[in-house]
């Protein structure tokens, strides 16, 4: 039976919802209850003593009022560590970050390389079971001289593909970040990407400050729509013309160039409830005290 271009694009979009609402099904575990959104910051931002524990970095947190942190994988921090941080303190760690996905690419030439990077995302995986998360942020590839566009979405692509049953299997997403990274920095192109990979277990981690330098945050939010499963909540100011682009991420939460209010209207009408990790500068208790207000209220906007 022969379909028109219409109905095939009609009945691959209801295939895509159809994926994604599982994605949602999925994921019901990380949705808080209590409150819309909970607030987190990556593991590095937390700036005490070098001999500073895990859980007093967490003890920290609670103290001032954060949900939870999240933490690399591989690491050196152990799943016992991690537990017992948890544990004594309430304060989850709702994902992790692939710590290797920069060096040991998935859309590298060498294939020893991309094994290297296929087995630090598997061991990111289960490292994230074992502690009661729900997610791995993953780079999926660079644009470089021996890994054009074509090369780094097939690759990748590939790669990912291998880590999906294990994923499936575990419960535990695979979160693709929009980065500065010469791929996907079109949110058409990203959500592309994430439904090519094939299985819900695949979304987004949507890093709001990262995509200014493309395109307006808030225009990329209906566009991945369902797929967004966590945000990296960092803000970002435009240079001057011929300066320094790595400087605008200096610029304090509420300080930059997102339009916080838009954005957050744009993540209530898809229904966006969960998480919101900052991803900035680090510092001791006066900074991240600073950290948690900005964003209690960038969620209120």
């Amino acid at each position: 039976m022969r379909i028109g271009r219409r109905e095939f694009l009609i009945t691959s979009a209801i295939a895509a919802g159809s994926l994604h609402a599982a994605a949602g099904r999925l994921a019901a575990d990380e949705k808080p209850t209590e409150k819309k959104f909970k607030k987190a910051v990556k593991i590095g931002m937390i700036r005490l003593k070098p001999e500073s524990t895990l859980l007093e970095k967490l003890q920290l947190l609670k103290e001032l009022g954060f949900d939870g942190v999240e933490l690399d994988s591989p690491s050196q921090v152990t799943v016992e560590e991690a537990r017992r941080a948890i544990g004594e303190t309430g304060v989850k760690v709702p994902g992790v970050v692939d710590s290797v996905h920069w060096n040991q690419r998935l859309s590298d030439p060498s294939e020893e390389v991309r094994a290297k990077g296929l087995e630090a995302l598997r061991t990111a995986l289960k490292f994230c079971k074992e502690i009661g998360g729900t997610s791995v942020l993953l780079v999926p590839g660079k644009g470089t001289s021996d890994a054009n566009y074509d090369q780094c979405w097939e690759r990748s692509i590939a790669e990912i593909k291998k880590a999906i049953p294990q994923a499936e299997d575990l419960g535990i997403h695979i979160l693709i970040e929009n980065v500065w990274n010469d791929f996907l920095i079109d949110p058409r192109e990203t959500a592309r990407f994430i439904d090519a990979c094939g299985s819900a277990i695949v979304g987004a981690h949507f890093d709001i400050g990262n995509a200014v330098r493309y395109s307006p945050p808030h225009e990329w939010i209906p566009i991945l729509g369902q797929r967004i499963k966590k945000l990296d909540i960092k803000d970002y100011k435009r240079p001057a013309e011929g300066g320094n682009l790595g400087a605008g991420f200096s610029a304090k939460l509420l300080e930059g160039d997102v339009d916080w209010p838009r954005c957050m209207a744009e993540l209530r009408k898809i229904g966006y409830s969960g998480w919101g990790c900052a991803e900035i500068q680090g510092g001791g208790r006066e900074w991240l005290t600073d950290v948690a207000s900005r964003m209690d209220k960038i969620f209120a906007s």
